[in-house]
């Protein structure tokens, strides 16, 4: 029996040797999962519910295309400011999250093409909207963009007051979700 215990013991110890811990957390560039469903609670952004080519048929429906890499630093605090924008506007913009882990390196003139619009670093927003017959870009900015930077260009877009500025800041509530609060 006592050799019994001491073969379990000594497996378990060897086998607990082994095993990596899974630490990851907001503040660090290790990959967990998908931002969006940890950091934000917002899993509904990925996969995209539009392609970009599918958003631009439609020029009187904004476009935003969010550039970000899952194991990003910034791109995980910025997740909570896309769920955000995604509270106000869902139903009047389409939300586009592109990992740019799936773009090919090449450059591409079809502005049907996400690629077109990268450059290089993330998180990046970039605001599309159509207008006599064009796509324009409202807003293209690399790094955390402010909640109500975004407000205030598609409030100017569809031409209605902003909210007053409110100071917010990214909150941590638990281990893994983060929220947008005053500060």
């Amino acid at each position: 029996m006592t050799r019994w215990v001491g073969f379990v013991l000594v497996l378990l110890l060897t086998w607990s040797g082994f095993c990596q811990p899974g630490w990851a957390g907001l503040r660090d560039d290790r990959f967990d999962g998908n931002i969006f469903a940890l950091y934000a609670g917002n899993g509904s952004l990925v996969p995209p519910r539009v392609t970009l080519k599918e958003a631009l048929a439609t020029p009187e429906r904004p476009a935003m295309l969010v550039y970000y890499l899952d194991d990003s630093r910034d791109c995980k605090v910025f997740a909570s400011t896309v769920s955000q924008v995604q509270r106000f506007y869902g139903r009047a913009i389409d939300i586009i999250p592109i990992t740019v882990d799936s773009l090919l390196p090449t450059p591409s003139p079809d502005p049907t093409d996400p690629v077109t619009y990268y450059r290089g670093r993330v998180p990046q927003v970039v605001l599309l909207a159509g207008k006599d017959g064009e796509n324009h870009i409202l807003l293209d900015e690399i790094g955390q963009v402010s909640l109500n930077r975004l407000d205030e260009t598609l409030a100017n877009w569809f031409g209605i007051p902003p909210r007053q500025p409110v100071p917010v800041a990214p909150q941590q509530f638990n281990e893994v979700n983060v929220e947008l609060a005053p500060s």
